[in-house]
């Protein structure tokens, strides 16, 4: 009986949100939300200004009651229209974009801030202190002040402070916006290594997809209040479900195609409906499908590949990005404009006579 009662609780989810709303008069930010996210996971919020991601960050961390809903931790209710536990009793650290770091406090002693609240002793306080700053490289700096620090290591700084008390559920909000980019993007695997680290629950609020990306094991597509699609990184872009979540995860060209017996038609040229995922037995009528641009090839000449997809095209717009070219081409005798990703070595010109190589197992029909 007790182990039963042991294998249920570890599968309780560590904080779950049903049908949470939160509306200001006649605007709701909010809509119907569910979401349970599993202790030890990261899940991002991500989306637009104004879907609802901070909203929802806010409920969950006590700052606000959702007019409609409900949120538990580990089971237990901790948020309703009703009345919502009070935040410093949620035993969950907030990360801000700010850092909110104390200026007058040395490095250390912002570090131990949490554990003096929480009345450890000083031997205790010295050593979690410690462990933390060389957890986060910051243990040769503890006599610092904040002033002295690059935006960085402020950061760093605020995630040893929310960590150091071991929260049950650690909580981002933005919390690389004010850092350049070459910080951003080493911050993101920062944030990631801590997590690994420490194995919290985590819930982190960005528009920057990559941020997501990297840092979550799920990212939650929000917008216009709703999750649009909850998946890992991977999925996301790889097998979108709607146009939002496919144009919003990286870039994608949205085409249209009308399902005709065993073909799919587009504007200018149309593809074998059985060369579609499990045979193209899901599509019918009119359909609209993401193609992603890495996932198009060019070539110069007509593949000789019997199973491969070809179309005659011209190349009319490209940029060089560095990493990549970025190529947009006609289809002959179409009013189609498809955004290509080639390699830096592939190198076209424009007006020339291309082959648009398309691969049906990767044309995902979006709503």
């Amino acid at each position: 009986m007790a182990l039963s009662a042991v294998a249920n609780d570890a599968m309780l989810p560590r904080l779950s949100l049903d049908k949470i709303t939160c509306a200001f008069g006649a605007y709701t930010a909010v809509d119907n939300l569910d979401l349970d996210i599993m202790p030890g996971e990261f899940v991002s919020l991500l989306g637009p200004s104004g879907c609802g991601k901070t909203t929802t960050l806010r409920m969950i961390a006590g700052f606000m009651k959702p007019t409609a809903g409900t949120i538990a931790m580990d089971g237990s209710p901790i948020s309703s229209a009703a009345g919502a536990l009070p935040p410093e009793k949620r035993q969950m650290s907030m990360i801000f974009q700010s850092y909110a770091v104390w200026p007058n406090m040395t490095i250390g002693e912002n570090v131990a801030f949490g554990l003096k609240l929480r009345r450890f002793d000083r031997e205790t306080i010295a050593r979690k202190v410690k462990e933390v700053l060389e957890t986060v490289h910051l243990d040769h700096l503890a006599e610092r002040y904040p002033a002295e620090l690059s935006g960085g290591q402020q950061q760093r700084v605020a995630l040893a402070r929310a960590i150091v008390i071991r929260p049950r559920v650690l909580l981002l909000d933005e919390p690389l916006s004010n850092l350049d980019a070459n910080l951003r993007e080493e911050m993101r695997f920062e944030i990631r290594r801590l997590h690994d680290a420490f194995n919290f629950t985590t819930v982190y609020v960005t528009h920057d997809q990559s941020e997501a990306m990297v840092t979550s094991d799920r990212i939650a597509v929000m917008n216009k209040g709703k999750i649009e699609q909850i998946d890992a990184p991977y999925t996301l872009y790889t097998r979108p479900r709607t146009r939002f979540v496919a144009s919003f995860i990286g870039r994608t060209n949205l085409i249209e195609g009308t399902c005709s017996g065993a073909t799919i038609r587009f504007d200018g040229f149309s593809l074998p409906r059985a060369a579609f995922e499990n045979g193209g037995g899901h599509l019918a009528g009119q359909v609209q499908l993401s193609v992603r641009p890495q996932s198009v090839g060019l070539l110069r000449a007509q593949p000789a590949m019997d199973n491969a997809f070809a179309v005659q095209s011209e190349l009319v717009e490209r940029a060089f990005l560095g990493e990549s070219w970025d190529y947009v081409v006609a289809p002959v005798g179409s009013g189609l404009r498809l955004r290509v990703a080639a390699v830096p070595s592939q190198v076209f010109e424009v007006g020339d006579t291309v082959w648009l190589v398309l691969d049906p197992q990767q044309m995902m029909v979006v709503i």
